[in-house]
Order: structure tokens, then C-alpha cells, then sequence
């Protein structure tokens, strides 16, 4: 049955009363509603009855999630769970603001993430997200396109559908989509952290190339997708559509012309970090890219792009580029010269205006992306001079290419010029190149 506007649900363990407003959304678990609480708006995933094995244990999973808390701000988290009624429960979270946009519309083309800054921002996000995740030694269980959301203005993420989060080893009798789960899950194992770092790297693909890693030209060629054939490409059999040893299920021009044309526009540590994922990952998960190697992967994939004169981004590094000093505008063809490089403990940051320096650039052992430390400015008078401000609270030492010593103070900026070795504090191996 559905809630009808204005009826009381009680909450779990107290006096009070959620109020449903109106309804949101339907899935196969249950029906989202738009509810008030303490006069504040919120949703409700009420749950089908029918849809959970062992409602008792979902539900006793659930309310250790809501003491354990977030791992995240990124998460949709659960905050109380109602009494039964009705034969079934719900969960209160908080609502999705109208910017976030389902990641399902972005695949499928009725939402466009425009700029490549805010779709690795959106990896970068997903990645901290499920390692702060595994880190409580949880795993997600179900993991798909429809789990998350994001403002394809800066790429900003918000996962919903936590009900499914659950220690290593136990299996909520959540059933998955075959797409996303990995070969072991979809043969009948239980879920983990390494099952995770499989679909993790799916929703990666997806988010970067628009089309499914393992759906080539065996898949097209299943016409349809019965249950038996879903078993042999997602478990028994599966094949990278890009891998470079077996082209059985390479992407075919007309039906996969996303992975087509995006694939080499991606440096190539980026391309071989999902070659690993899907050949050797396939078959030993030992071999699986971690969520602590991703993040270093997006942190250094950001650190590669530029932005041309007629605003479009591009990759300074990028698959196409080879070794020459000239890079071509994606968009505009304008003619970009390869930018000097700030190499730092195990990035490589191309020193383009506008680019920006991080925590886990300057402070050793970082791995914060977000505080801002330096950024690439261009002087006023003089625009063809470049140099980095201080954007940190603590002096850095410069030791130039004619071998003086120059100290730059907060807020101060060194000029860019090859050969130039900076200190950050502990991080002392830092040059200009």
C-alpha cells in the first residue's frame, strides 16, 4: 500500500511522528517519500515487504549504521529508522537539492558534465567516498549507476540507497545488478571490499567514458541479454572492451562510439589503470585497482588539466599528445605549448594559470585534495610571466637556477622557470621541470 499526504508515521523508539508530504520515487525495495519532521523537510525510503530476505537482520544492520555515522559528507546517510507498520519500516535521510543530477540521466545524455575539471572532481569524490567507507570495514553491496547524484556544474557527489552498506562478510540477501557486480559476485559469492573495488572501478569507467567496460561486440552480438548471457559477460566470461590482448569484445562504431572516441583522450597511466582493472582484474582481485590508488590516479589526472584560451579543458599529458612541445585545443585546434611542471613527491602538476596546488602536494603523507596550497597566476603587466602563489600559511624555500636562495612568504610568488627546486617544509624534493 501507499502512504496517502498528511499520514503520521511513528519513529522507532520515541514519541514522535514523521508526516508524509507527498511521494517521491518507486524501486524495487520500496517507495521514497517526501515527509516533514521537526519541521524540517526530509525523505523516506519506505520498504516493500516482500523485498527483504531477513527483514529483522537489514534492519538491525541499519540502526548500527545510523550509530556508526557517515564515512562520509558525500553520503546520504541514515538518520532514524520508523516503527513497523503496515508489515514493514522506513528510514528517514536527508533530501537531494534540485542541482544533483542522477547519474542514470548523465549516461544516458539527458544531462551533460561539461567540463573534464568537474568529472574528475566527481571521481575524486566517489573514490574518497568508498575508501573512507572501507576503511569502517564495511563494504556497499550494491553499487550502480542509480546509487548517485551529481552537480554536473562542479562535480560535487551525493550517494544515496545506504541501506545496503554492511561489514565484510555479511550478506544481506541484497540482490545486485550483474553490470556492476564483480565476475565472483555475479557466480554466486559474498560481496566485499574487493568486490567493491571491482564495481568501483565500473562506475569510474562509466563516469569517464559514457559506456560499460565489458560490453563490446560479444554483447552486442547476444541481442538479448537473458539471464544465461548476463552470467557469461558480467561472470564467467567477461572481456575489457579495450583489452589489449584479447579484441573479441572490442567496442563497435555506431553502438559504442562514447568509448570510441574518449578513450584517447586520456593520458595513458589513466588508460592503464583500467586495462589492470578488467584483464588481471578479472581474474585475481588481488590485482584490482585499491580506492587509495584511484585517488592518487584522479589527484594526478587533475593535476594534468589546462584550459585554453577559449575555455575549453584538455589534458596536458594526453593519449594523443606524443612528445612533441605542441598541444593541439580539443575544441578550438588553437595551438598550446606544453607547460613547465611542478614534479612533487609522486605527482606532476602542469604549471598552466588557474592551476592549483594542494595539501597532498606540499604535506607529506597528504592525501587532503581539497586545501588549496598554491596556485599558477599570471602576472598583470607582464602576462607571459608565470608564477605560484603561497596560498599556505608557512614560507617556502626557492633555491633558483643560478643557485641563489629565495624565500617565499604567504601570499608571495615565486616565478616559474625551469630548474627551480622548492622546498614546502618536509617536502623538500620538489623542481620546476
Amino acid at each position: 500500500m501507499e502512504f496517502k499526504k498528511g499520514h503520521k508515521i511513528k519513529v522507532k523508539g520515541s514519541d514522535e511522528f514523521l508526516t508524509v508530504i507527498g511521494k517521491l520515487g518507486e524501486g524495487g525495495q520500496g517507495i521514497v517519500y517526501r515527509v516533514k519532521y521537526n519541521g524540517c523537510e526530509y525523505a523516506l525510503k519506505w520498504f516493500f515487504q516482500q523485498s527483504l530476505k531477513n527483514p529483522q537482520a537489514f534492519l538491525k544492520n541499519l540502526c548500527q549504521n545510523i550509530a556508526d555515522g557517515a564515512p562520509a559528507r558525500s553520503f546520504l546517510w541514515p538518520i532514524l529508522v520508523t516503527e513497523q507498520t503496515e508489515g514493514s519500516f522506513g528510514y528517514l535521510m536527508a533530501l537531494r537539492p534540485p542541482e544533483y543530477k542522477s547519474f542514470t540521466d548523465i549516461l544516458n545524455a539527458k544531462v551533460r558534465i561539461v567540463k573534464h575539471s568537474a568529472r574528475v572532481n566527481a571521481a575524486l569524490m566517489i573514490v574518497e567516498s568508498f575508501l573512507s567507507l572501507h576503511r569502517q570495514g564495511k563494504s556497499y553491496q550494491d553499487l550502480n549507476d542509480g546509487n548517485f547524484f551529481i552537480n554536473p556544474e562542479n562535480g560535487d557527489v551525493l550517494i544515496c540507497d545506504n541501506d545496503n552498506v554492511a561489514p565484510y562478510g555479511v550478506n544481506l540477501g541484497i540482490a545486485g545488478k550483474c553490470r556492476y557486480m564483480a565476475p565472483e559476485v555475479v557466480m554466486g559469492e559474498k560481496p566485499g571490499m574487493q568486490s567493491d573495488y571491482f564495481s568501483l572501478a565500473v562506475i569510474l569507467f562509466l563516469l569517464l567514458f559514457l559506456s560499460h567496460p565489458l560490453e563490446g561486440e560479444k554483447v552486442v552480438k547476444s541481442v538479448c541479454l537473458t539471464d544465461e548471457h548476463e552470467k557469461k559477460h558480467y561472470g564467467s566470461n567477461p572481456v575489457f572492451i579495450f583489452d589489449p590482448k584479447d579484441n573479441s569484445n572490442k567496442p563497435v562504431r555506431g553502438v559504442h562510439n562514447n568509448a570510441i572516441d574518449l578513450w584517447p583522450l586520456y593520458p595513458q597511466f589513466i588508460q592503464e589503470a583500467f586495462i589492470r582493472s578488467f584483464t588481471d582484474g578479472i581474474k585475481s582481485n588481488e590485482k584490482r585497482v585499491s580506492d587509495s590508488e584511484w585517488l592518487r590516479l584522479f589527484i594526478r589526472l587533475r593535476d594534468e588539466i589546462i584550459t585554453c584560451g577559449c575555455g575549453c579543458e584538455n589534458f596536458a599529458s594526453s593519449a594523443k599528445a606524443g612528445d612533441s612541445d605542441e598541444l593541439h585545443c580539443l575544441s578550438c585546434g588553437a595551438k598550446m605549448v606544453r607547460p613547465l611542471r611542478l614534479n612533487v613527491q609522486r605527482y606532476s602538476v602542469a604549471l598552466y594559470p588557474g592551476n592549483r596546488i594542494y595539501a597532498c602536494h606540499t604535506v607529506e603523507s597528504s592525501m587532503d585534495f581539497r586545501t588549496e596550497t598554491g596556485r599558477v597566476v599570471r602576472s598583470k603587466n607582464h602576462p607571459n610571466l608565470w608564477g605560484i602563489r603561497n596560498l599556505s600559511e608557512t614560507s617556502w624555500q626557492a633555491e633558483m637556477p643560478d643557485g641563489s636562495k629565495k624565500v617565499v612568504a604567504p601570499n608571495a610568488v615565486l616565478p616559474i622557470f625551469k630548474n627551480i627546486k622548492v622546498s614546502f617544509g618536509n617536502v623538500s624534493d620538489a623542481k620546476i621541470v
